[in-house]
């Protein structure tokens, strides 16, 4: 089993999104403890591993056909491919995603935006397009301020679920972990929600 964990959260230390997924892929692992499945982890922290953002150059490579492109091009557009690498490669992806201001964090809409290449992780076909990342299972851990679960402003679980869909990801758990601004009372009751969620997850 392959697991890859996506931490998008901008802090690397003290984030609630980040536990969640450390604790959903310990689970994982103690899933295979004893069985003959092998397990490997690959852990990206968007914090501490800043992946490059698309700007003009990185578009002028990713659309230069691959034998007519600079060495510098070449390099640029290999550090996407070394996350499409990661993609692929894994059963189970985690991802840690933090609510800031309504939305996903900018390192995660980065690491979107390296994986998703036409041609690679989804496809156009006369019947619309199709997802290449596909029987894979993904958790989703979500951590915010206020509480946002199923209501109008809550805009990262329809997008996270768009996009997702749209590579072929559609194996998809969510993990709520809300009220993180509402003060300690609050976040002790969140944390033992996500916490027993997780464990109805993989159980």
């Amino acid at each position: 089993m392959n697991i890859l964990q996506i931490n998008s959260s901008a802090r690397s230390t003290g984030s609630e999104s980040t536990r969640l997924a450390d604790k959903i892929v310990a689970g994982l692992v103690a899933e295979q403890a004893g069985a003959s499945v092998s397990v490997s982890v690959v852990r990206r922290d968007l914090a501490s591993q800043p992946h490059l953002a698309i700007d003009e150059a990185a578009l002028g490579a990713l659309f230069t056909p691959a034998e007519a492109r600079t060495a510098e091009q070449a390099a640029r557009v290999a550090l996407d491919d070394a996350l499409i690498a990661q993609a692929q490669a894994a059963d189970v992806i985690v991802i840690g995603a933090p609510m800031y201001n309504f939305g996903i964090t900018t390192q995660l809409k980065t690491w979107f935006d390296a994986i998703a290449r036409a041609g690679v992780t989804f496809r156009y076909t006369a019947t619309g397009p199709e997802g290449l990342l596909k029987n894979k299972k993904v958790f989703v851990t979500l951590s915010r301020g206020g509480f946002h679960r199923g209501g109008a402003n809550d805009s990262q679980v329809p997008h996270l679920s768009t996009f997702l869909g749209f590579l072929g990801l559609t194996d998809v758990t969510f993990v709520y972990s809300e009220g993180h601004g509402m003060g300690p009372e609050a976040i002790a009751k969140a944390q033992a929600q996500a916490d027993a969620d997780i464990e109805a997850a993989l159980a």
